[in-house]
């Protein structure tokens, strides 16, 4: 009996740390649209990379949703990007915040013309036509990010929601902005040596089953495609009936098989009929 009564208590812990936010739930606007061009409609080998104004350019023609990233640069002004390490995709060294906004945009964008832009420019080329779904990019404690981009997107007229794979992030936005539609991203990270070393290991168990949830109390769940069948992700969605979104589906087939499993589906790599 004493064993049944600890496992009873630990169940109703585990589903107390992964529910959704329950009450006061925000207009679930952004998520009526299913479909979000993930970093734009991009071809990385064309004038138009990932995260660049043409790559949102083309999103709005194809009218779907755009999900994109924010950093902030050294002098503290959102910018779009996606790695916290500029190399892979300008050539240089150093991370976003290691340089001011003037220098950051002096970097090219893989082999075109394009160059960094910063949220405010985003917002100014989107106006409104498409719902914006927004990560922000922050590894540590300071989310100085939230509040210098809320305060450009506070006066946006478009439909906006944020997410993060950092719970702080989140919980800026649960305290602050609860009005604003907030989502937890998450991934199969036992899955990579990485985060199973000692010191990351704890935080990686955690977010990959969810059990953050318990400080973001998101309204949605970002969570990779691959790692679709984890149960804390199973039973956020049928139990708690919480939105999912699936990221990164890559093609019509992979779309096709998750259908049934998710809610809102981020894509790149072709653009999908269903539009």
């Amino acid at each position: 009996m004493k064993e049944l009564i600890i496992i009873a208590a630990l169940t109703a812990v585990y589903l107390y740390m992964i529910m959704p936010r329950l009450f006061h739930r925000p207009d679930m606007l952004p998520m009526r649209e299913r479909f979000y061009a993930h970093r734009g409609v991009f071809d990385n080998d064309s004038d138009a990379p990932e995260n660049s104004l043409e790559a949102f350019a083309r999103a709005i023609k194809a009218g779907c949703g755009i999900e994109f990233d924010i950093h902030l640069s050294k002098d503290g002004i959102p910018v779009v990007f996606h790695d916290f390490r500029l190399k892979r995709v300008t050539g240089e060294e150093g991370c976003v915040e290691d340089y001011t906004l003037a220098q950051l945009q002096t970097f090219h964008l893989f082999h075109s013309q394009q160059t960094i832009p910063t949220l405010q420019q985003v917002l100014d080329l989107v106006h409104g036509q498409v719902p914006l779904l927004i990560e922000y990019k922050t590894e540590n404690l300071n989310v100085d990010v939230c509040p210098k981009s809320e305060e450009l997107l506070s006066r946006y007229q478009g439909v906006y929601c944020i997410e993060s794979f950092n719970p702080l992030a989140l919980l800026w936005y649960r305290r602050n902005k609860p009005g604003i539609v907030r989502g937890q991203l998450s991934d199969g990270f036992l899955h990579f040596r990485e985060f199973r070393k000692l010191h990351k290991f704890p935080f990686s168990f955690l977010l990959e089953n969810l059990m953050a949830n318990c400080i973001s109390r998101p309204d949605f769940v970002a969570y990779n495609i691959r790692y679709k069948n984890n149960i804390s992700r199973r039973l956020y969605r049928n139990l708690f009936r919480g939105k999912s979104a699936a990221w990164t589906i890559k093609n019509g087939e992979q779309l096709e098989k998750a259908v049934r499993s998710f809610d809102v589906f981020i894509f790149d790599s072709f653009v999908p009929d269903r539009l």
